[in-house]
C-alpha cells in the first residue's frame, strides 16, 4: 500500500511548495538525531525525508495524486536497515536547519536597471591654460537613456511579464541523487538571464536595453594649477546604466603639452637664459617673459654660469589656493655663460690684453711660464 505522504508531513493535499517546505523543517529539526535520541524518532525521520523527496519533486507528486508510490518499498526498507541518515546530503540539513535553499530564493531576481560605468576622456591643455584654467565645451559619446521607452526596455504601450520558466524567482533549481543524499544546485533562469521578468516585445530603439549610445556636448571647468596626469570629475556625466540606471561619472583627464621655455617641477617653473660671457662679466638687465607679462631680470656683473636667479610668485598656482599670498610657486631662471667659439684677430688680440691686465695665464704658454703655470701651483700644494 502506497505510503500517505500528505499525511507524514502533516499537509493537506492542497499544500503549496512552501507549506510543504515549512513543515519539512519543522519535523527535520524535531527528528534529527543530533537533537532526538529516540531510536523511534529515526524510522520517522526517514519517513520525513522521503515524504518531502516525493512531494517537493513535481513529478513524483504526481504520482502519489494518482494513487501510486514513487518509491520502491523495498528499497525504503533497505535504506533503513542501513544507515538512516547515509542519503540525508548536507544540502538537506542545511535546507532543514539554516534554510538553505529558502536562503537562495530569499536572494530573489536581480533587477533590470543597473547603475552605468564610468566614463574618460583626455585633453590636451597648453601650460598657459593650466595656470589660468579653462572653460570649454567637449563632445563625448556616451550611453543615455532611451527617449522611446525612458529606460523601461518595452515597446509604447507593453510591460514587462512574468517569467513562465522561473515564476518570477529570477533562478532555477535542479535537484539530483548522489551518495550524500540529494544536492540542490540554483543557476540563473536561462530564460529571463536571472531577471525574474521576460519584455515580450522590446523598444524597436534600444532592442529591451533602456539605453542607446549618443553624442552630446558637456561644459567642463578646468581650475587653475591643474598638472599633467589630473583628473575632473562631473558627476552623473558618464555612462547610463541598463535598464535607465542612473549614470557613472564623466572623469576629463589633462594631458599637458611642452612648453618652449619653461618647464615645470610641481608649482615652480625653470627656464635657462643665455648669456654672452661680455654681458655676464659686466651685468646687464634683461626682458624675461613670465606667465602673466613680462619681468626685468637683474644680471649682476660677475655672474657665472650655473647662477640660479628666483623670481618669487612667478611659478603656477597652487591648485584651489583660492589667491593666497603663498598660492604660486617660483620661477627659476638659470644662467648659462656663452663662450665664443670663433674670434678675429682683433677680438683676440683684446683678450689677450684682457689676460695680461688681470695677470690671468694666456693660451699657447707652458707649464713654466709666468707664477709658476697651474700644475705648478698644484705641485706646490701638494708639497712637492
Amino acid at each position: 500500500m502506497a505510503r500517505d505522504y500528505y499525511g507524514i508531513l502533516g499537509v493537506g493535499r492542497d499544500a503549496g511548495a512552501e507549506e510543504i517546505k515549512r513543515a519539512y523543517r519543522r519535523l527535520a529539526r524535531e527528528l534529527h538525531p543530533d537533537v532526538n535520541t529516540d531510536e523511534a524518532a529515526q524510522g520517522r525521520f526517514q519517513d520525513v525525508r522521503d515524504a518531502y523527496e516525493v512531494l517537493s519533486d513535481p513529478e513524483k507528486r504526481r504520482i502519489v495524486d494518482l494513487g501510486g508510490d514513487p518509491l520502491d518499498n523495498g528499497a525504503a526498507a533497505g535504506q533503513r536497515g542501513g544507515d538512516p541518515f547515509s542519503a540525508f546530503g548536507f544540502g538537506d540539513i542545511m535546507d532543514a536547519f539554516f534554510g538553505g535553499s529558502a536562503a537562495a530564493a530569499a536572494r530573489g531576481p536581480r533587477s533590470r536597471v543597473q547603475p552605468g560605468a564610468d566614463a574618460l576622456i583626455r585633453m590636451q591643455l597648453t601650460l598657459d591654460e593650466c595656470a589660468t584654467g579653462i572653460t570649454r565645451e567637449l563632445t563625448v559619446d556616451t550611453a543615455l537613456v532611451c527617449t522611446d521607452c525612458s529606460g523601461s526596455g518595452c515597446a509604447p504601450g507593453s510591460s514587462p511579464h512574468e517569467c513562465d520558466i522561473c515564476g518570477g524567482r529570477g533562478e532555477v533549481q535542479s535537484v539530483q541523487r548522489s551518495f550524500l543524499g540529494q544536492v540542490v544546485t540554483s543557476r540563473p533562469c536561462p530564460s529571463c538571464r536571472g531577471f525574474g521578468e521576460v519584455i515580450p516585445d522590446p523598444c524597436r530603439q534600444c532592442g529591451g536595453d533602456g539605453r542607446v549610445r549618443a553624442r552630446r556636448s558637456v561644459t567642463v571647468k578646468i581650475p587653475p594649477g591643474v598638472a599633467d596626469g589630473m583628473r575632473v570629475r562631473l558627476a552623473g556625466q558618464g555612462e547610463v546604466g541598463s535598464g535607465g540606471g542612473a549614470a557613472g561619472d564623466l572623469y576629463v583627464e589633462v594631458e599637458e603639452l611642452t612648453h618652449d621655455m619653461f618647464t615645470r617641477d610641481g608649482v615652480d617653473l625653470h627656464c635657462t637664459v643665455r648669456l654672452p660671457m661680455t654681458a655676464a662679466a659686466l651685468g646687464t638687465t634683461l626682458p624675461l617673459p613670465t606667465l602673466d607679462g613680462t619681468e626685468e631680470l637683474q644680471i649682476e656683473p660677475g655672474t657665472q654660469a650655473g647662477t640660479v636667479r628666483t623670481l618669487r610668485g612667478k611659478g603656477m598656482p597652487r591648485l584651489r589656493s583660492t589667491g593666497r599670498v603663498d598660492g604660486y610657486g617660483d620661477l627659476m631662471v638659470h644662467v648659462d655663460v656663452v663662450v665664443p667659439t670663433k674670434l678675429d684677430p682683433q677680438q683676440t688680440e683684446l683678450l689677450r690684453q684682457l689676460a695680461e691686465l688681470r695677470g690671468e695665464e694666456q693660451p699657447g704658454q707652458s707649464a713654466s711660464a709666468r707664477n709658476g703655470g697651474l700644475f705648478s701651483r698644484l705641485r706646490t700644494r701638494g708639497g712637492r
